[in-house]
């Protein structure tokens, strides 16, 4: 039996497994691949049992969100890793055995992404992972190769091997002990910045989290929602605020939080004075919806604070919002960890 399981969650979503998992099939050797249908009304099943009949299903009765179906499938799978795979992603060819040489060679490794390009310019950079994924010192995300909207052309520069902070759960490579042990993705995120919480989990129990520049896959992009959609905002935003009270320790969170918050504030207003009235609402409903969510947020740090001790290592010390916006930053080096 396989040590590794590629495990593609799908709603709805026959066009892409037409068109994308054939590359998954003739490209991934030596592991399982199942797609874990969220209770999908096309002809997704259909189609899998027809045309697929080497890719094993998992069937949910309902829409369980992107962390809520993940968790649920991935307690019916028994193998040693998961790679939690979206289905508008093209793999190429040897894509997956570096990834895994990495986990089988390094115990110390408990999550692992690929290179990540865009499909429709593929010598550029895709927005959801890029070349590795980190955090500044205010937890706004960003990638080697993508910096808020702006994304680098592939020129080999981020062809290494090397530690990051987050690995894009649009290709995510896990150790299942690891992924089970911290409770998988948290269901209160639905989505969004789920992997980079999961991701500073791992960071706190004493694992890393590497990205694989000899592995590349091709990423569309935006298949549940458009970056310009404002529910893709709301839950950024909200996200965003949980993610750095569940995880700062409590002599920075007292000062930054408060700073984080009023930033946003300035984001919605910029939204709405540039036209976007949708999104800076949006962002002033996250902010509510933080809020109220702040009891079982605070019940979640206290689980993680009882088990983990806070980390912030391979944190991005500085501003990114400094340097983007201010002084004019396209490309940050983030200095590999000695």
């Amino acid at each position: 039996m396989s040590k590794v399981s590629v495990v593609i969650l799908n709603f709805n979503g026959e066009k892409l497994l037409q068109q994308f998992l054939p590359s998954v099939v003739e490209h991934t050797q030596h592991a399982s691949i199942i797609v874990a249908d969220n209770g999908s009304t096309d002809q997704s099943i259909a189609i899998l049992q027809s045309d697929f009949p080497s890719v094993k299903i998992i069937q949910l009765d309902k829409n369980y969100g992107f962390c809520g179906g993940y968790n649920l499938a991935l307690q019916k799978i028994n193998t040693p890793y998961y790679v939690l795979l979206n289905s508008d992603i093209e793999v190429t060819p040897g894509w997956l055995e570096p990834i895994i040489n990495l986990l089988d060679n390094q115990p110390d490794i408990a999550a692992v992404q690929p290179k990540i390009l865009s499909f429709h310019a593929k010598d550029q950079f895709e927005y959801a992972g890029a070349g590795g994924g980190f955090i500044d010192a205010l937890g706004y995300p960003f990638c080697r190769g993508r910096i808020f909207n702006y994304t680098e052309k592939d020129q080999g520069q981020y062809n290494d091997t090397r530690e990051v902070f987050w690995a894009s759960g649009a290709c995510l490579a896990i150790r299942s002990d690891i992924y089970h042990t911290l409770g998988g993705l948290d269901e209160t995120f639905f989505a969004h910045m789920e992997e980079i919480d999961l991701c500073w989990k791992i960071h706190r129990m004493g694992k890393k989290v590497y990205y694989c520049g000899e592995s590349t896959v091709f990423h569309v992009g935006a298949g549940t929602l458009a970056r310009t959609n404002p529910r893709k905002t709301y839950y950024n935003f909200r996200n965003g605020l949980s993610l750095i009270y569940k995880h700062l320790p409590s002599n920075q969170l007292w000062y930054k939080l408060p700073f984080r918050i009023m930033l946003d504030l300035i984001a919605a207003l910029k939204f709405i004075l540039e036209g976007h009235a949708r999104d800076g609402i949006a962002v002033l409903k996250a902010l509510i919806d933080f809020l109220k969510l702040l009891k079982s947020t605070h019940q979640q740090r206290k689980w993680i604070k009882s088990r983990y001790p806070f980390s912030t290592q391979n944190v991005f010390n500085g501003l990114i919002i400094v340097d983007y916006y201010l002084l004019g930053k396209k490309v940050i080096d983030v200095k590999s960890p000695k």
